[in-house]
């Protein structure tokens, strides 16, 4: 896997302050994708165990509220074979702390069995991410004003209370800075 960016202070994409992976790669090419150099798999740095210290160390800090994963499509099956061994280690050694994702895919259509990104390790990824921003960005439908999402058709999915009643649960707004 390769990745476009990480961005040890970023605050815009969830609650507090976050440490956000920008993968590499993504089918959707949403018309109006404000990351299009990132739709290539080989665009930016390998991933390596380097690249996974680096982001276990900015994640330290105790103003850190979690981690985001963007992309590019962090969904994408070869991403999910990846990033759901960062996402084991991160709960181990943060378990206090958050995971918000963004999907160009849909929860409960894409990233179940059968769907176009479900692989071997998809339940165990959803397992381990609180907050999930899904479904493609329509240019149509971006309005600055929203929160934590590009356009109006994006959901903000409460993943944990989303699996734990078997449907889809949106967030409430509010304080994700602790579990």
């Amino acid at each position: 896997m390769n990745y476009a960016n990480i961005k040890k202070y970023d605050v815009a994409n969830g609650v507090g302050v976050r440490v956000s992976l920008f993968v590499s790669g993504c089918t959707h090419k949403c018309k109006g994708c404000f990351n299009a150099e990132a739709w290539d798999f080989s665009y930016g740095k390998e991933y390596t165990q380097a690249t996974e210290e680096e982001i276990m160390q900015a994640l330290a800090h105790e103003y850190i509220a979690g981690l985001s994963l963007l992309g590019g499509e962090p969904f994408e099956p070869s991403n999910q074979r990846v990033l759901v061994t960062l996402l084991r280690r991160f709960w181990n050694t943060y378990p206090q702390k958050t995971v918000w994702c963004y999907s160009g895919y849909t929860l409960d259509r894409d990233l179940i069995p059968g769907g176009k990104a479900y692989c071997e390790v998809t339940d165990e990824m959803l397992s381990m991410i609180d907050i999930l921003v899904d479904g493609e960005f329509v240019e149509s439908l971006k309005d600055l004003k929203l929160r934590f999402r590009g356009s109006s058709n994006q959901r903000i999915i409460d993943v944990r209370r989303t699996l734990s009643e078997k449907q889809v649960r949106l967030w409430k707004d509010g304080n994700y800075n602790q579990k």
